[in-house]
């Protein structure tokens, strides 16, 4: 008995699996590209988080040799009210204004917020007029 054998049924086939390793090829680019824009981001967040904890751990120990009556020069004091800003980045600061009052101390403010320096008030804001000749 003879087999009839169809070069169809064959080129089908080959069709099939090239579709298949090219889809598996797809998804293997996709999740290796997911997983290094995971890792970049989990090292920009450690990053971040050991800049900012450095700051706090600088404005512990200013506050440290405020209450043993140390005062540096980065300290403004107002009556009994001090104020520093620690840098965290090139953006950011952690401000903090604490009263001291003999033996203790009231924290009045501990923030991290956009470096008061680096912000811009100099830009135009259109006011809601109408330019001339429209």
């Amino acid at each position: 008995m003879k087999e009839d054998f169809s070069i169809s049924t064959l080129g089908g086939t080959s069709l099939m699996m090239i579709f298949a390793v090219l889809c598996l090829t797809v998804f293997a680019v996709l999740s290796l590209s997911t997983a290094k824009a995971g890792d970049q981001l989990s090292a920009s967040a450690q990053e971040a988080v050991q800049a900012y904890y450095a700051a706090d751990n600088e404005a512990e120990e200013i506050l440290c040799a405020l209450r043993r009556g140390e005062y540096r020069a980065e300290v403004e004091a107002e009556g009994d009210v001090y104020s520093f800003r620690c840098p965290i980045n090139d953006r950011l600061s952690l401000y903090v204004s604490v009263e001291l009052q003999g033996d203790s101390y009231r924290v009045l403010r501990w923030q991290a917020s956009v470096d008061e320096s680096m912000i811009d008030e100099t830009q135009e804001l259109w006011d809601g007029a109408f330019l001339p000749g429209m």
